[in-house]
């Protein structure tokens, strides 16, 4: 790889960049954030000469600065870049440069820092990728010399950091609980130490997902903020910090990492760990422009879906675990009579599995239930002209199971015994060659056998005591990256196959599962009130297309709350759609309400899968306004919903993000899906005509002044679609 002999790096891409100094002994960030532009040398001089701070009273004698690896050698006394020791020794790291790679992009590029550090035996490379989107990807690795020390170093924690004007006050990101995933939450920036820890084995259902730091009051559509999102399936740790001496010239750090159980890597010389993916973005255009850059990096991988993502019927909530073959076919039947295009069998069909107490771990068709195995409905759907998929969850076993009374051993847990079961199932030692082996070889055989084109991949159980083998060595790192390369050598053998991460709903939602799966289960909850701000939150990371969205039945299967079609089709438009119900129970009417609703999505899907999604800031969280914009702002898709009732009668002009205001558009109420029950006797005056068809406005109305919206009662939503026209917007 190419050296540098400069002494200040960029990486530039979409309007923000990354400025480093390489100064001795540890190089320095002097900015992350907006794009400075190409600056001249004595441009970047007077950079570096900027970043160097005040010394203060009772501090060290020479100015702190804030390095790409921070420790006490620098006078930092925050959180370290890591943590580790021989035995009890070497616990005061000092690190310095020992080679750096530069590789600039027209959009982008790399640069990559190596560090040593003599008295552990480490080498430490840290890698900046600016890709095109604007996304900032760190990675770091450490290796033990291979002369080093014959002790093993034991590494307890590495973190990435990168600094944060003062300006970044607020503090952004999410928990929740099953079915209710990605629930926002907001504090104010404090001096000390703002961290989230994930201790689950996944990222868990009250995942931080994206924490996000900004100028107070950011929104949707406005403020400067900065964000990072761990791209790793199991135990994290995100923190925010600030301290009164600052971090060098700036204000505080944000960053995270893998959170490391004591004892799990243990580097024995010529032995290297390396870290997850930190994601960092940049943006001035508030939430939406920070969900872009994440839209459009995903959206460039080389692995993101391609084809046209097709109508699912998954049979869960139609007939749980009650597999009867005739039930199924004619579910199959009313499924292609109203347009899906992939049908998925859910959680039932495997050996001794009638309820969740047994069977897991058992991946073989029951004879009982199936005696001429899956082939008579696999043919039927394909006949329909529908692809089949099928639910597993691999990572799992029930005691009550044959695999768990003939490899005891193959259960995760202490020596002594293994504790409390969760949903009455332990989690299997994907680290065991053995176990993995087994997994591999038989989810390849079902897909084999049945040419399955889809797997929804479950996961629904925290892995607590995650532990194994002599002295009860912690297994929690190992399992992920087993997990990791199971899935991969799977779609290896099965190049065409499409997996769902799926983990009690939206429990394993993370870049680093999107980095080999191809869609995620936002949430088991599909209520279209509590979906609507899942999906509202889950889009803060992922584009439309990789969230399943689902229409289920008139009375929720998780809340028991009772909603019209209309609002829980409009609901599940805006995602990879989806059904949830027994549908062979629908009238014609609601039969002929989801065939309009199939047919509504294949029209719309291309702008729906590619567009920008935008958010309304309306300072209620009763009524949401949110949609898709094309790239070019010529077409958009706008969903105006009320889950609540609130104190306002009329809401003044809301204006439509995303829009030219330049442009002129034509508008319409797309009325397919019924309307709306109204809080009022009629008008708006301009929906009105938008109701009967296409009504034309210009830009400067609809995405400036705004238009007045109608009063919806609680749990209803209306679908406008825009065009823009060529008509001159003075016109």
């Amino acid at each position: 790889m190419p050296d540098t002999t400069a002494r200040i790096l960029a990486l530039r891409a979409a309007g923000t960049s990354l400025v480093v100094e390489l100064a001795e002994p540890v190089p320095r960030v002097l900015h992350w954030g907006a794009d400075l532009g190409d600056l001249p040398d004595t441009a970047l001089a007077a950079l570096a000469l900027t970043d160097e701070p005040a010394v203060l009273n009772n501090s060290i004698d020479i100015p702190r600065r804030f390095t790409v690896w921070p420790t006490e050698a620098d006078g930092w006394s925050g959180t370290p870049a890591h943590q580790g020791h021989l035995a009890g020794t070497s616990t005061a790291p000092r690190l310095s440069l020992a080679g750096t790679s530069y590789q600039p992009q027209a959009e982008g590029g790399e640069l990559s820092l190596r560090l040593t550090e003599p008295t552990a035996g480490l080498d430490v490379t840290v890698t900046y990728r600016l890709e095109p989107s604007g996304v900032l990807a760190v990675e770091s690795r450490i290796t033990r010399h291979e002369d080093a020390d014959p002790t093993p170093y034991d590494l307890a924690q590495v973190t990435t950091l990168l600094p944060l004007p003062r300006r970044a006050r607020e503090v952004l990101d999410f928990t929740g609980k099953w079915s209710r995933e990605r629930s926002p939450q907001r504090r104010p920036l404090a001096f000390g130490t703002y961290a989230r820890q994930v201790r689950r084995g996944k990222p868990g259902l009250d995942s931080p997902y994206l924490v996000t730091v900004g100028a107070p009051g950011f929104g949707f559509g406005a403020g400067e903020v900065w964000g990072v999102h761990i791209a790793w399936s199991g135990d994290q740790q995100y923190l925010v910090e600030q301290l009164p001496e600052g971090a060098g010239a700036h204000a505080a750090v944000l960053g995270g990492g893998e959170l490391l159980r004591p004892g799990e890597i243990r580097l024995a010389p010529g032995e290297s760990y390396s870290t997850p993916v930190c994601h960092f973005a940049w943006s001035d255009q508030g939430l939406d422009g920070l969900a872009d850059r994440f839209h459009t990096l995903l959206r460039h991988r080389p692995t993101h879906p391609r084809s046209p993502r097709p109508v699912i019927l998954n049979s869960w909530e139609a007939v749980y675990f009650d597999h009867d073959l005739d039930r199924l076919l004619r579910l199959a039947d009313k499924a292609a009579e109203v347009g899906v295009e992939r049908f998925v069998l859910d959680d039932g069909w495997f050996r001794g599995r009638r309820s969740d107490n047994a069977g897991l771990g058992d991946w073989t068709v029951d004879p009982v239930v199936w005696p001429e195995g899956l082939t008579p409905l696999v043919d039927h759907v394909r006949s329909l002209g529908m692809e089949f998929g099928l639910w597993v969850e691999p990572e799992m076993v029930n005691l009550d199971s044959d695999l768990a009374r003939e490899h005891p051993d193959w259960v995760l847990g202490p020596a002594r015994g293994v504790g409390p079961s969760s949903r009455h199932q332990y989690v299997l030692d994907l680290a065991n060659p053995q176990v993995w082996d087994y997994l591999l070889d038989a989810l390849d055989a079902l897909v084999d056998k049945y040419g399955i084109g889809y797997l929804k991949w479950d996961h629904n159980r925290e892995l607590h005591e995650a532990v194994h083998g002599p002295g009860d060595r912690p297994v929690a790192h190992a399992q992920v990256l087993a997990l990791y390369r199971l899935i991969d050598a799977l779609k290896e053998r099965h190049p065409g196959l499409e997996i769902e991460s799926c983990a009690s709903g939206g429990g394993r939602v993370d870049l680093g599962i999107l980095a080999r799966t191809d869609r995620v289960w936002a949430s088991d909850c599909i209520d279209p009130v509590e979906r609507q701000t899942i999906q509202r939150w889950t889009a803060q990371l992922l584009p439309p297309e990789l969230v399943g969205a689902h229409v289920g039945s008139g009375t929720s299967h998780t809340t028991a709350r009772v909603t019209s079609d209309t609002f829980r089709l409009i609901t599940a438009l805006f995602g990879h759609a989806g059904i949830e119900q027994d549908i062979t129970r629908c009238t014609p009417e609601e039969l002929a309400r989801l065939t309009a609703w199939t047919a509504l999505y294949r029209e719309l899907r291309p702008l729906l899968h590619s567009g920008r999604t935008v958010r309304a800031d309306l300072g209620d969280d009763a009524t949401l306004l949110h949609g898709v914009v094309s790239q070019d702002q010529t077409a958009a898709l706008y969903c105006w919903a009320r889950v609540a009732t609130s104190p306002e009668g009329q809401y003044g002009r809301v204006p439509l993000p995303g829009l030219a205001s330049e442009a002129t558009y034509q508008v319409r109420a797309r009325t397919e899906l019924g309307l709306p029950s109204l809080h009022q006797t009629a008008g708006p005056a301009w929906l009105t005509l938008a109701l009967d068809g296409w009504l034309t406005l210009p830009g400067a109305v609809l995405a400036v002044t705004g238009v007045p919206m109608p009063n919806l009662n609680p749990d209803q939503a209306l679908l406008l679609e825009v065009r823009r026209t060529e008509e001159a917007a003075g016109a």
